[in-house]
Formats: C-alpha cells, sequence, structure tokens
C-alpha cells in the first residue's frame, strides 16, 4: 500500500479536511506533554469546532483491554477518524483500535481476537515520536492478553499517511533515542538476512542502514537534519520487516526487555551484536533455501551498507558502535538462563537463515549477557 508522507501542519489541515474529520480520536502517550507546537495546533482545531476525544489509557507493551476500552470510547463519541501520536505501543493500540472498531461484541473475553478481520476506511494518520518501532509502515501489531503476546496483523491498518515532525523528536531522552535508533537498525539488518527477504527489501534495508550511520551523530546531538534522518530511516527499515519479518534478535530480545528492565532496541542490539559474528562463523549451516553463496552475498552487502570493505570490518564497526554508545550488559543467573532459552519464539526462528538450537541459544545467552566469559 502506498502511503503519504507530510511534514508540514498545513499537510495535515489537508489531511483533516480531505477526509472529513470533526470527530478525531487522538491516541497518545506520554509524548503529547511536550510537542508544544502539536497542542497549540489542537487547540486551533478545537478552537474550528474539531472535537478532540483523548485516548491513553495504555502502557508500554499494551494489554487487549486497552485496546477494548478505547474501541468503546471510539464508538461512544461517535468518531470519524483516528490520529496516533506516540511511540509504537501508542500506534499498536491505534491500529488494533481501527481495526476492531468492525468486530462484533463489546470485546469481553478475548473475542476481537478470535474474529475474522473485517477492514475499514477509518481515516488514519500517525506521528511517530520516536525514531525506531518502524510501526507507522508496517501491517503488524503487538498487544498482550493474560499475558500473552498476540501478534495481531492485517494489511488495512497501515496508517495510509504519515506524519514526519523532527520537532517531534526534540524532547527524547538520550538513551531512548540510543534505543529506538539501534532498534531501527536491527530492524535492518535482520530484515536483509531473513529468508522472506526480497529484491524490495533488501533495497529498503540497504538504504536504512546507510541513513543510520549518516544521520547518527546528528541524532544523538539532537539536531534537526538529524532527527528527520533518523526519522526517515526508521520508516525505511519498517518497510523492510513489513516484507520480511525479524528473525532470531528480535525473538531473543523480547525476555530480555522484561527479565532485565531494559529498551526493546538495547536488547535487540545486545542479541545482534553477538548473532552476527555467530552467523559469520557459521555460514555452513545455512537454511535460507536461497543457498550459502546467497547469505554470503547478503553479508558482503551489509558490509557495503554499512560502508565496510567486508563482513569482518561490519563485525567490528558494530562493536564499535556498542563501545560508542556505552551500553550496559545485564548478567543472568543460572536461573535466568534456563528461562531465556525456553523463551524463544520458534516462529520468529524460522525467519532466521541459520539454524538455531535449544543448546546454541543457550550458549548465545551465555554470551550476550556475559555469562560465557571465555
Amino acid at each position: 500500500m502506498e502511503q503519504h508522507i507530510i511534514h508540514t501542519y498545513k499537510e495535515l489541515d489537508e489531511w483533516i479536511e480531505s477526509n472529513s474529520c470533526h470527530r478525531i480520536m487522538l491516541v497518545c502517550d506520554q509524548a503529547i506533554c511536550f510537542l508544544e507546537s502539536f497542542n497549540k495546533y489542537l487547540k486551533t482545531l478545537e478552537q474550528h469546532n474539531i472535537k478532540i476525544v483523548r485516548f491513553s489509557d495504555f502502557q508500554p507493551n499494551p494489554q487487549y483491554e486497552s485496546v477494548v476500552r478505547g474501541v468503546r470510547l471510539y464508538k461512544h463519541e461517535s468518531c470519524d477518524s483516528i490520529v496516533a501520536v506516540g511511540g509504537g505501543s501508542a500506534i499498536d493500540v491505534a491500529k488494533c483500535i481501527k481495526l476492531f472498531s468492525s468486530a462484533n461484541g463489546e470485546g469481553n473475553d478475548g473475542e476481537f481476537l478470535r474474529q475474522e478481520i473485517v477492514p475499514n476506511d477509518i481515516p488514519f494518520l500517525v506521528m511517530p515520536t520516536t525514531a525506531g518501532t518502524g510501526s507507522e509502515a508496517t501491517r503488524f501489531a503487538v498487544i498482550y492478553y493474560q499475558d500473552v503476546k498476540q501478534s495481531v496483523t492485517d494489511e488495512s491498518f497501515i496508517p495510509k499517511t504519515v506524519f514526519m515532525d523532527a520537532g517531534a523528536l526534540k524532547s527524547l531522552p538520550v538513551y531512548q533515542r540510543k534505543a529506538t535508533m539501534l532498534d531501527a537498525f536491527c530492524h535492518a539488518i535482520e530484515s536483509f538476512w531473513s529468508v522472506n527477504s526480497d529484491e524490495s527489501s533488501r533495497k529498503y534495508s540497504r538504504e536504512a542502514i546507510i541513513l543510520i550511520f549518516k544521520h547518527m551523530d546528528g541524532y544523538l546531538d539532537n539536531t534537526e537534519e538529524g532527527n528527520q534522518g533518523m526519522l526517515k530511516a526508521a520508516y525505511i527499515a519498517g518497510k523492510a520487516i513489513n516484507i520480511s519479518q525479524t528473525t532470531a534478535g528480535h525473538a531473543m530480545c523480547y525476555k530480555l526487555t522484561g527479565m532485565f528492565g531494559i529498551a526493546h532496541g538495547h536488547a535487540a542490539f545486545l542479541c545482534n551484536r553477538i548473532l552476527f559474528p555467530w552467523m559469520l562463523d557459521n555460514v555452513d549451516l545455512c537454511t535460507d533455501p536461497r543457498g550459502k553463496s546467497f547469505l554470503l552475498k547478503v553479508f558482503n552487502q551489509i558490509a557495503e551498507a554499512m560502508q565496510c570493505d567486508t563482513p569482518t570490518d561490519a563485525k567490528k564497526k558494530i562493536e564499535d558502535l556498542f563501545v560508542k554508545l556505552n551500553l550496559s550488559v545485564p548478567t543472568a543467573d543460572e536461573s535466568q538462563f534456563e528461562i531465556l532459552k525456553k523463551s524463544v519464539n520458534p516462529t520468529r526462528l524460522k525467519n532466521h537463515p541459520i539454524a538455531l538450537t535449544e543448546e546454541t541459544i543457550d550458549m548465545l545467552y551465555r554470551k550476550i549477557l556475559n555469562g560465557d566469559k571465555s
């Protein structure tokens, strides 16, 4: 699906007018408190008799019940459009509110998750306030029901319009800046080597990696150009995983976030920092139907996108980035390693181009978490 990218409030006005929006559900997280220009804009809309129905009753790793409350509010207030402002959780909640607004019933006992998806034409715009998740470009949303992760997938909730405002990233804390950038980077490299990659996704991956390294310093220094460049990089990386999906790095990182309280992108980078060198040493275990030579070519293309001569140089550049960003590395005990090796989603491992046994996953976790000092 083609998406329309806008960068100005004048274009946002045009979107509201063209979609005849009069009662907008605004799905937003706490970041909206720091968006001075956007909040002024909202006041202007309300002065022109456009109703803004705010919904922020959700947390990171949002629960199904939060989405149900959002659907009920959307219907109760007779909303005619949805605008999501925030990070991945806000966007995922908004996606599910849009999708489940066409469902039957009240959503009790997980019934929305069991119904056949009925697409709708509710006008939907997103404004990312982080540069990392790429949720604004994907057909995926993650919510939790009874503490079990639910991956909701449908093409119809990809937002048709994305508002990329570099100013929305100005107040992003340094740690979140690092973590979200690394999430985008992990999306790009995992998509590159995914068994589901195609020519189009690899083109997106390459572009995203180039943009990330081009704009990294400016982004970390909070410049407007750096912020705008990283927003675009995260979006392009999102377009890549929308085709190919993520692989072992993401499959292995999810449990780390809850177990050690580190950000998702931080966890994903810790995993891929160890996975990439291991993959280079174990290409003979390639399971991609396109073969070992194809995978070696992909590794070379990743290195080229990172402006490195060889994959070995790219491995060193990743390690140098880890040092530069001064990221912490948790240490696990034996009971935690036992939980971790059994926590990995086997479906995501099928996307990985090199076979991973439970024994190998355990070994990798020990390297990732400094449990293996060798």
